[in-house]
């Protein structure tokens, strides 16, 4: 795959600390990653359906996914775009605190793509985000929209 294509990659995630952790990371990464950012379930479809203040957004490659939001969390957001054929196919991955195997169970039966566990240790956390970058954008061949 091309290294100089970039990826639009939306980040639904609350908390403000491990979204600028996970832009940072991507900042530091190999691959160039337009990361949009949003807080809840409720913005993520907004962005999706490219309404109100997401008007002109882009379609995402690949969506980061918190599972526990305020609002709308990722549980709901998950269910409500993998039931929609214009979305389903965006690849969702779950970064999230909870190791718990119902979560991970829920979670891959709703249609995420994969599910991570975010570690505690900020260079792991980085390292993580690496291998999500190397996997999700140099690796793996995704449609083209």
């Amino acid at each position: 795959m091309n290294q100089a294509q970039s990826f639009t990659l939306l980040l639904v995630e609350d908390d403000t600390a491990d979204a600028h952790l996970t832009r940072m990371a991507f900042e530091e990464g190999r691959v160039a990653v337009d990361l949009r950012h949003v807080e809840n379930g409720e913005q993520a479809l907004d962005y999706l359906h490219q309404r109100g203040a997401y008007e002109q957004a882009p379609r995402p490659d690949l969506i980061l996914l918190d599972l526990n939001m305020p609002r709308m969390d990722g549980r709901q957001f998950l269910v409500s775009i993998k039931k929609l054929d214009a979305f389903k196919t965006i690849p969702v991955v779950v970064l999230t605190t909870s190791d718990a195997e119902s979560d991970v169970i829920a979670s891959y039966s709703e249609g995420a793509s994969g599910y991570i566990v975010k570690p505690v240790n900020i260079d792991r956390f980085i390292q993580q985000i690496r291998k999500l970058e190397d996997y999700w954008f140099t690796l793996v061949k995704r449609p083209s929209y």
